[in-house]
């Protein structure tokens, strides 16, 4: 084995190990990846030559948590690990999306990354890890490749900028954004803020690529040391330079044209196409259909030039607009009735309807990965149907794109969605986009922000979002910043650049990157360009709805919470759950209750009655009421008479708390039966006289609470032979009887060595 180390140091004094050579061998190029006891195994494959008829980066990047590597069993019946989870996606977009744009454009042989979590320390975060681990396998491997590139985490700690944080670290934090970046170059961002201002931002990109220079650094020297400094050579296009002179000559000022006439999307689309398909024709039908590919390659290019110039040159975008002008806007909310909270937002032809749905904590999402496991009361869901874009085409499952999508949009209402006492609910947002023309993602940052004040929830302030583009020319140093872009001006562009926040700051970002050379001195201009954007969609979206509803609407469940002592949790509960299933069958309602500690560090139960019938949960919450009521000698209770003896009536003063009623305190005449006043079921108001300090045994009475006839005299007890013929008042047991009937009772009793009759 020829092993090949190599160290990198953090500000901190922690150490990032590379070692090649050792494992993986067969692989391209393979690495293993250490920091602490966390260790990634990186390996990428290359096939050797392009598939015909490719014409793009055929990448496949793979993120995986071995739950092994944290000493952890697979939940579900399998015990296996299954399908990649929602954050193994993220994790491998944020590895996929920093390496896309560095492979060069003529190479479209398949390669695929995988990136696996082997050993897992539970404080350290693997994520920050799986870039720098999947560009060194990069490195070390012969497939050609602009990088290396490198990626940290940024968190700011009371106004401190520190670089891979730890989960602990990471929960004091204001600001958690991801970089990745090439030894010059930012190439991508995304991540999520408590409000920060756009400088701190940028200061916090600054430090974290001053990191990531080190981290490149240090895998050019293993890149020289295993000797991979030279990449293979490849060809994978085919080209003639006479007819993409041609292309170009016939079909530039056509093209320009079309990119000038500010028309919607399908019929600048349709006149593209048809202008490709009138340059063909001009081609000798023998060599048509030899050379479309070709010319579907060029024309791209040539429809890519004339639209960047028409915009560097003139100041005019594809549908008429200037560099800053934002999209025509219209909103509605409570669209749909049966909903808990919807709305609509439409920005030039992007769409989204989009609900929300209140729910108990039940409904909250469960997480269940290798280093996370918890509760999440917030969760939104993105969803880009076929026909949003007009295809004609089927929809199958969630994609990678949705669930990345959805995640911005889930970072950046997180921070002002409320949780805890200020709101019980489970929440779940689902946008579904109608239209789409570019920033469907900053649509559902909107439509969820109308949404959520529709449906009643108390959102601290209003979030808008805004995607930002760039067109650039290296050559003549012109550049343009395009806010509210289109599709078209995303995929013909130079960076696609996502900022959402309040009126007092960024609540996330995400950033992609396709050139090199980005100054920070566009960032900042970008940044502030965003800023004004934002505020101009948040003054269209206030028009709709400027405030959250003060109430919930009429068909959304309730939830009423109490907090409880400690001691009477098991009580709500009972044995087996018998007490609080048989609250919510009779009362139709959902009860949950979490432990926690208050202030004091005291243990309490916070319970949460969910229904939508005010009945059933006054009658759910009064009875939980009653479980953990400590019953007070002096006070009158309504109770309800459960059962019925010779000498009186038990009767029910709270849930699980009965006490006597005896016979001669029913009324202050006599009562010759029990029955003559009191039926099983009747409700009774009584007054509690004695709780026994030793069996808790409670003494009522109903007489206490009538007024005294006038005239009334205490009736004489009669004595009972008993103790020198003294007769102890009846305490409503049973006489006993003397000595000698208990003992006539004793001997008629069988004796225990007497067998028993067949």
């Amino acid at each position: 084995m020829n092993i090949v180390k190599k160290s990198i140091q953090l500000h901190d004094g922690r150490t990032i190990e590379i070692e090649t050579g050792k494992l993986a061998k067969q692989a391209d190029g393979s690495v293993v990846l250490k920091m602490g006891n966390t260790m990634l195994l990186a390996t990428v494959t290359c096939a050797k030559d392009a598939k015909e008829d490719v014409d793009f980066m055929p990448l496949q990047v793979d993120y995986k948590e071995k739950f092994a590597s944290a000493g952890r069993f697979p939940g579900g019946f399998m015990k296996r690990e299954g399908r990649a989870t929602d954050a193994e996606i993220l994790v491998a977009r944020l590895i996929d999306r920093a390496l896309r744009p560095l492979f060069p454009d003529d190479f479209h042989a398949e390669v695929f990354v995988t990136v696996n979590l082997i050993s897992a320390d539970k404080d350290i975060m693997p994520d920050a890890l799986a870039g720098l681990a999947a560009s060194a396998a990069l490195a070390v491997s012969d497939i050609p490749f602009g990088g290396p590139i490198s990626e940290v985490r940024v968190a700011r700690i009371n106004g401190e900028f520190c670089i891979n944080p730890t989960f602990s670290e990471l929960e004091k934090a204001d600001l958690d954004i991801m970089v990745a970046a090439t030894i010059d170059n930012i190439m991508m961002v995304e991540g999520e803020m408590k409000e920060v201002s756009e400088s701190v931002m940028l200061e916090a990109i600054k430090f974290a690529h001053e990191a990531i220079k080190a981290q490149c650094q240090a895998q050019l020297e293993l890149m020289a040391e295993v000797g991979k400094t030279e990449k293979r050579a490849y060809c994978h296009e085919k080209n003639d330079e006479e007819l993409k002179e041609a292309c170009h000559n016939y079909c530039y000022d056509k093209c320009y044209a079309i990119a000038k006439s500010g028309t919607a999307k399908h019929e600048r689309g349709d006149a593209f196409a048809a202008l490709e398909e009138e340059f063909l024709a001009t081609l000798p039908e023998e060599e048509r259909e030899e050379k479309a590919a070709l010319v579907a390659r060029y024309f791209h290019g040539v429809e890519k030039e004339a639209m960047r110039n028409m915009i560097l040159d003139e100041g005019v975008r594809l549908d008429g607009r200037t560099t800053t002008q934002i999209r025509p806007i219209w909103c509605e909310v409570d669209y749909l009735p049966c909903a808990h909270g919807s709305a609509i937002f439409t920005r030039g032809e992007t769409q989204s309807l989009t609900t929300v749905t209140l729910g108990t904590k039940l409904d909250m999402k469960e997480t269940d990965e290798v280093l996370v496991q918890k509760t999440e009361p917030f969760v939104l869901h993105y969803n880009f149907p076929p026909f949003s874009t007009g295809e004609a085409k089927a929809q199958r499952g969630i994609g990678r794109r949705e669930i990345g999508h959805g995640n911005l949009a889930w970072r950046a209402l997180k921070p002002m969605v409320p949780t805890g006492e200020e709101n019980p609910y489970a929440v779940r947002v689902v946008s579904d986009i109608l239209e789409s023309n570019g920033s469907s993602s900053m649509a559902t940052v909107c439509a969820g922000t109308l949404a959520l004040m529709d449906s009643g929830i108390k959102l601290k302030k209003p979030v808008s979002g805004i995607a930002m583009g760039l067109i650039s020319d290296s050559k003549t140093g012109k550049y343009a910043i395009l806010s509210d872009i289109l599709g078209d001006e995303d995929h013909l562009g130079d960076m696609d650049f996502k900022v959402t926040g309040t009126k007092d700051g960024i609540t996330a970002t995400q950033m992609d990157i396709k050139v090199d050379g980005l100054s920070y001195q566009v960032l900042e201009q970008a940044l502030e360009q965003a800023r004004q954007g934002r505020m101009h969609i948040m003054g269209e979206m206030m028009k709709c709805i400027s405030e959250p509803r003060e109430d919930l609407k009429p068909h959304a469940p309730r939830i009423v919470q109490l907090t409880v002592p400690g001691e009477f949790i098991g009580a709500i509960i009972g044995k087996g759950g018998e007490v609080i299933q048989n609250i919510q069958k009779t009362t139709g309602t959902t009860i949950t209750i979490t432990e926690q500690q208050n202030e004091n560090n005291d243990t309490v139960g916070v319970v949460d009655i969910f229904g939508e019938n005010k009945e059933g949960m006054d009658a759910a919450l009064n009875w939980i009421k009653g479980i953990v009521t400590v019953p007070e000698v002096g006070e009158t209770y309504k109770g309800k008479v459960v059962s019925i003896l010779e000498f009186g009536a038990f009767v029910q003063i709270l849930p699980g708390k009965e006490g006597l009623l005896h016979i001669s305190e029913i009324d202050w005449k006599k009562v010759e039966k029990v029955e003559d006043v009191l039926n099983v079921g009747d409700e009774v108001e009584v007054k509690l006289l004695e709780i026994d300090s030793k069996t808790g045994k409670m003494r009522l009475s109903r007489k206490a609470l009538i007024e005294k006839p006038e005239g009334y005299v205490e009736p004489v007890r009669r004595p009972r032979p008993d103790n020198g013929g003294h007769k102890k008042p009846f305490n409503g047991q049973k006489p006993r009887g003397d000595r000698n009937e208990r003992g006539d009772r004793e001997q008629r009793k069988p004796q225990n060595d007497q067998p028993k009759a067949e």
